[in-house]
């Protein structure tokens, strides 16, 4: 910019044109010698300089869904969501030939390990097979030959297939199918070999490692698995992301990968110990694309929140147990601002709730609470009529046998097995298991419950059941009149239940104190001073501390 005789002249200086894509980049890749990274979106792959962070190449294309580098790394081959392989030469930034490959959206491509072709599946269950070759250029009308590929091979599948890969041997070849299966084929016969099961949901992403013993996979049910690639033993399964896992790969020459997934978390993991080695977080939205150099020594991702990230590996030493205590400071700082109070990792700062969804557990322990209410209103039957028999006979009458499952658990009566069944149910489990019980149970239960409490067995359990299943169900219990007098008995016994606990704890404190004043006697000091003073002082610590934070807090 320049003023001339009062006048103000302007000249661009330089054009910034679809620097970056426009929408999501769904695939990335680096080059052979890692010097460039290729990202393709829905509008445009675009080829980037490495070291300058700079766009070299934009090339339109369709809507790209996986992508790779022909070897050379003139050429690039692009795998589009209408079924079609598009060929690009870089140096001209020209599409070379649009391939029509697949009747559906082509998921996956794969460089075959002798770098004459590589594979391609799609959502037509097939896996085909292509060969690099030059033909005459026709468009030119010069006597050049360009790249073109050929179909040499098919696999028919029964599945649609979301990702293929080959182990470096060529010996296997990977391809994982939407039926939540990964199928093992040998790469030059295309026999069956193995079938990896364990994935609740399909696997979208997957890698063999260099020396082709292991196989990571990575699924929509958050999870990572660990595979042997000689007998398809799982060798570890790793709850890895709070959502799908959307890409994963494999660090070259060691045991080591990367995954990202829909949380916008990149994470390192240690195939051998099965550890996770750090946590990288770098996005704000999915993470759709992960590409490592093959040098190891470069990350490239790729993610919703329209950015593509380039991280470098440094020679800093990183401590495992630093990085998990480094997590545990943030969560505590992320809770303290949020006002949420801390609790034991492991335990919540709430009592049981009400059940928000049926869980395997609470289904199971309400099945076993109403074949235990049925098993026991047919013993009590079985014990009246022996009863009434035993009065009218004058001979000796034989007992009847018990149920099966009272033989199990050797309750001696039906009123042992209730109790045994109702510790069987897991305390936090427990109220979740008695809203799944119908109203009919419900009263079947309270009676067997007021009946037990009279016997003043495990009180503190059958209170805890019996007051939750009068609150939810207050309504119908009350309006109910056969259900007056269980309730009026279960008030009495109540209360003198409570009174003989109360009873019991005075004698029992009472002795202690006693107990205590003894031996402070005999020993003439005062014991548990000093454990007392240090409670204290941590206490009032404790407060002090939370003091400060909340002034903090506010001042912000």
């Amino acid at each position: 910019m320049s003023i001339v005789a009062g006048k103000m002249k302007s000249r661009a200086v330089s054009t910034i044109k679809n620097a970056a894509h426009r929408m999501d980049v769904r695939t990335m890749c680096f080059s052979s010698d890692s010097t460039a990274l290729l990202s393709a979106s829905g509008e445009a792959v675009k080829i980037w300089n490495k070291s300058t962070q700079q766009c070299v190449r934009t090339m339109k294309c369709d809507y790209a869904l996986c992508s790779m580098f022909v070897p050379g790394d003139r050429h690039c081959i692009i795998g589009t969501k209408t079924g079609k392989l598009q060929i690009f030469d870089i140096s001209s930034s020209t599409m070379l030939e649009n391939v029509d490959a697949h009747k559906g959206s082509v998921w996956s491509v794969c460089l075959m390990p002798n770098q004459r072709g590589f594979v391609s599946g799609g959502s037509d269950k097939v896996v085909k097979f292509w060969e690099f070759e030059l033909i005459a250029d026709t468009i030119s009308g010069t006597n050049s030959k360009v790249l073109s590929v050929s179909h040499t091979r098919t696999l028919q599948l029964t599945e649609d297939v979301i990702c293929v890969k080959f182990s470096n041997n060529y010996r296997f070849l990977a391809v994982s199918l939407l039926d939540s299966t990964v199928k093992i084929f040998f790469a030059d016969t295309l026999k069956f070999f193995l079938s990896l099961y364990g994935h609740k949901f399909p696997v979208l992403c997957m890698d063999i490692t260099d020396d082709s013993t292991l196989i990571v996979t990575g699924s929509a049910d958050r999870s990572v698995k660990i595979w042997g690639l000689d007998f398809g033993d799982c060798h570890k399964s790793l709850f890895a992301h709070s959502d799908s896992v959307m890409c994963l790969q494999v660090i070259p020459k060691t045991h080591m990968f990367f995954t990202a997934g829909k949380d916008g978390v990149i994470k390192q993991w240690d195939a051998d110990n099965f550890q996770r080695i750090t946590s990288i977080k770098v996005h704000h939205a999915e993470v759709w694309a992960l590409a490592v150099s093959l040098d190891g020594k470069h990350l490239a991702s790729a993610s919703h929140d329209k950015t593509i990230r380039l991280l470098k590996k440094t020679d800093e030493i990183l401590v495992l147990d630093e990085e998990r205590e480094l997590e545990r400071e943030e969560e505590f700082e992320k809770e303290l601002a949020d006002g949420d109070e801390v609790v034991v990792p492991g335990e919540t700062n709430k009592e049981v709730g009400l059940a928000s969804h049926k869980t395997a557990e609470s289904l199971k322990g309400a099945e076993r609470v109403i074949e235990a209410l049925a098993i026991y209103a047919v013993e009590i039957e079985k014990l009246k009529a022996y009863e009434m028999e035993c009065k009218e006979s004058k001979e000796k009458v034989t007992k009847p046998a018990v149920h099966p499952l009272m033989a199990a658990y050797n309750s001696p009566s039906p009123d042992h097995f209730m109790l045994h069944v109702m510790k069987q149910l897991k305390l936090s489990e427990l109220e979740e298991t008695l809203l799944l019980l119908p109203f009919t149970s419900v009263i079947e239960l309270v009676n067997v419950l007021t009946n037990l409490l009279s016997k003043n067995w495990n009180v503190e359990l059958l209170f805890r059941a019996l007051f939750f299943l009068l609150r939810i169900h207050q309504g119908q219990i009350t309006s109910n009149n056969v259900m007056l007098p269980v309730i009026d008995a279960m008030r009495s016994k109540t209360m003198d239940c409570i009174r003989d606990m109360k009873d019991m704890l005075g004698f029992n404190l009472a002795g202690l104190q006693f107990l205590h004043s003894e031996i402070e006697s005999r020993n003439e000091i005062q014991i548990f001073l000093e454990s007392t003073m240090a409670v204290k002082k941590k206490i009032t610590k404790r407060k002090k501390k939370e003091l400060l934070v909340k002034q903090a807090l506010l001042s912000l």
